[in-house]
């Protein structure tokens, strides 16, 4: 039982739950602001104020497809506003207070091909032992 209440009130664990919830919830407003609101915007344009009640039928078999409508222009609102509130001000900020180290010359691992420091002596991805860096202008592979 140690384990479980340590994993339970294990701090990222508990924010992922509350993301959850948050999620949802914006998921349902956001629904219901395509269904009750933008869908009859575009529906007064087009002369069908209820997506939800556009469907076709093959054989006997309904499809309704104004529901999907819905749910993908709900999907595209919900992306658009992650996208531009989460996303573009969290990349911003890495950038800004973690900037990217710069990579000095590199060359390639004879044996996996990964790109390593000119200086190095064993490869970072596959451990193999390089040896010394080949003089410049030749080629590090022999042939």
């Amino acid at each position: 039982m140690k384990g479980l209440r340590e994993f339970i009130l294990r701090g990222n664990l508990v924010d992922l739950a509350v993301a959850v919830v948050i999620g949802a919830a914006f998921g349902a407003v956001i629904s219901a602001l395509v269904k009750d609101l933008i869908t009859p915007l575009i529906g007064a344009i087009g002369g069908k104020p209820d997506f939800s009640a556009l469907s076709f039928t093959v054989n006997k078999s309904h499809f309704l497809y104004g529901e999907f409508i819905n749910a993908l222009l709900a999907f595209l609102i919900i992306a658009t506003v992650v996208y531009f509130f989460v996303v573009k001000p969290v990349a911003s900020l890495m950038d800004r207070f973690m900037p990217k180290k710069e990579v000095g010359p590199q060359r390639e691992c004879p044996e996996c091909l990964s790109d390593i420091p000119v200086g190095a002596r064993r490869c970072a991805f596959c451990t193999a032992e390089v040896g010394p860096a080949p003089a410049t202008g030749s080629s590090p592979l022999p042939g």
